[in-house]
C-alpha cells in the first residue's frame, strides 16, 4: 500500500479551515486543471458524515469517476473520506486539524492541517510499480494543489 503525509499552516482558525475542506465547491475550485466536476451525491455546500460524492476528473489524458464516503467526522478536528468506487483498488484521505497558538495570540488564529493518504492501484505487481514510479508523485502534486487553493482561500477571509 503506498502512502504519503503533507503537513501545511494556515493562517485561518481551524473551525474554517475544517469547513473548507469539507466543502464541494472548493475541492471543485481547487481541481479546475483537471476539469474536476461532480456527476452524483452531494452537489453543493459543506458534506457530511455519511455523505457520498462522485467526482469526475481527467488525469493522464483519461476520465476517471470516483465516489467517496465521508466518515469519522468529529469537527473541527478530523474527518476521513474513502473510496467506495473508483480506478484505485483502495484509497483513504484522512484529515487533521490542529489549532496552532502563538505567544501573543489570546485565540488561535493558524491551523496545522494534516493529509494521511494510503492508496492501491489494481492489477497487483503491475499496479504496485505504477503506485512507485508514478501515482505517489502524482497524488502528492494534486492534494498540495487542493491546499493551496483551500489555504488560499480560508486566509482571504
Amino acid at each position: 500500500m503506498g502512502s504519503f503525509v503533507l503537513e501545511r499552516t494556515i493562517a485561518a482558525p481551524v473551525e474554517r479551515v475544517f469547513a473548507l475542506s469539507l466543502d464541494v465547491g472548493v475541492h471543485v475550485d481547487s481541481m479546475a486543471t483537471h476539469a474536476e466536476r461532480i456527476v452524483g451525491g452531494v452537489r453543493s455546500g459543506q458534506m457530511a458524515e455519511g455523505d457520498t460524492v462522485t467526482w469526475s476528473a481527467r488525469h493522464f489524458g483519461i476520465r476517471f469517476r470516483m465516489t467517496s464516503l465521508v466518515f469519522d467526522v468529529d469537527a473541527p478536528q478530523r474527518f476521513s473520506d474513502r473510496q467506495l468506487h473508483g480506478p484505485f483498488a483502495a484509497f483513504r484521505h484522512r484529515h487533521t486539524f490542529v489549532p496552532l497558538l502563538a505567544p501573543d495570540e489570546p485565540e488561535a488564529s493558524r491551523t496545522l492541517m494534516r493529509d494521511e493518504i494510503e492508496f492501491r492501484s489494481p492489477f497487483g505487481p503491475l499496479g504496485r510499480l505504477v503506485d512507485a514510479l508514478i501515482m505517489r508523485r502524482h497524488l502528492i502534486r494534486l492534494i498540495e494543489q487542493r491546499n493551496d487553493a483551500l489555504a488560499a482561500r480560508a486566509s482571504a477571509s
